[in-house]
């Protein structure tokens, strides 16, 4: 495949590094978007010189499309992934993947019955420090993880809800989960506990503004997560401990701490550019080892991240 022909269903938020990423790539071509808000959809049609629509089936019908990046609210897939994999269209399905474990587990099964690659928006695992941290971690034995994600209240209207976002864990602190899945393997059991303390004055909130997880994990490290959006500004990062060793990232940026010894590499990597580099590249030599996070993988991290919201709700240490 010489051009991989690229079509969007959300043209806002995130999509926007999406639309220019996919643009700038020699071997794409952006040919239509999609978009409810109809002038949202017309200025990036216009922009990016693609067929514009307000109907996603519509632009299924009339468009033909080799690869489509989903970028909707966690409560807005519907059927896309469906609609789409079924005519055979790789995917990119940006984070959280949905709301509903059993819905996002029906759509798992029929995009592998498809045969379609399909990748999921869990773009920190193409830094090139999380690369250097990996083959690190390769042969040591990590005894505690560390997690944070502490930011701003994000005033999109339907981050408030539960019901629509998931709450901070599920929507934004998400990225960390996964950080810690792809460093640390896979997490068992969680206990959490969360709270709207201090940002009740915000119309229509009903999300926790603080949240603490803690997690076992399949090697038998223990580890913990906290979230909030309470702060004037924007941290994220986890530390893994071992014996006489810490590997930590704030950011992008990583050190390695050892006994007499501290290394720190600063990420030289768009890793937004990279990871839409790295999906086309995928389409157009059908090598799915390119691809750092499938749908089975952002089903796995949603899996964590709803356990911890039914933890909390039902006061419950869960085994997954």
């Amino acid at each position: 495949m010489q051009t991989v022909k690229v079509g969007f269903v959300g043209v806002g938020g995130i999509a926007s590094i999406h639309l220019a990423n996919i643009a700038a790539n020699e071997h794409a071509n952006i040919v239509a978007v999609c978009d409810i808000v109809e002038e949202n959809a017309r200025c990036a049609g216009e922009k990016y010189g693609a067929a514009s629509y307000t109907n996603a089936d519509l632009m299924l019908q009339e468009e033909v499309l080799d690869a489509l990046f989903i970028c909707v609210p966690p409560f807005a897939h519907g059927d896309i992934e469906e609609k789409a994999a079924k005519l055979g269209i790789h995917l990119l399905v940006e984070k959280p993947i949905g709301l509903d474990l059993a819905t996002v587990e029906k759509k798992h099964k029929i995009i592998q019955d498809a045969g379609v690659l399909c990748a999921t928006g869990y773009c920190l695992r193409y830094l090139d420090t999380v690369a250097i941290a990996k083959e690190y971690l390769a042969d040591k034995k990590i005894a505690m993880v560390r997690g944070h994600y502490l930011s701003a209240f994000v005033h999109t209207p339907w981050y408030r809800e539960m019901e629509k976002s998931g709450g901070q864990l599920v929507e934004q602190a998400t990225h960390i989960v996964d950080m810690i899945r792809y460093l640390a393997g896979d997490i068992t059991k969680v206990h959490a506990n969360m709270n709207l303390l201090v940002s009740e004055e915000i119309p229509n909130i009903n999300i926790p503004d603080v949240t603490s997880v803690n997690f076992l994990m399949e090697s038998g490290a223990v580890g913990h997560l906290d979230a909030s959006f309470t702060q004037p500004d924007h941290r994220m990062g986890m530390e893994l401990l071992g014996n006489q060793f810490r590997l930590s990232f704030e950011g992008a940026e990583l050190t390695i701490v050892e006994a007499g010894h501290t290394v720190i590499y600063r990420s030289k990597t768009d890793y937004y550019a990279k990871q839409a580099e790295d999906f086309i590249e995928a389409i157009r030599t059908n090598n799915k080892s390119l691809i750092l996070s499938d749908y089975e993988n952002g089903m796995e991290t949603l899996r964590v991240t709803l356990a911890a919201n039914e933890s909390h709700q039902t006061n419950r240490l869960l085994s997954l």
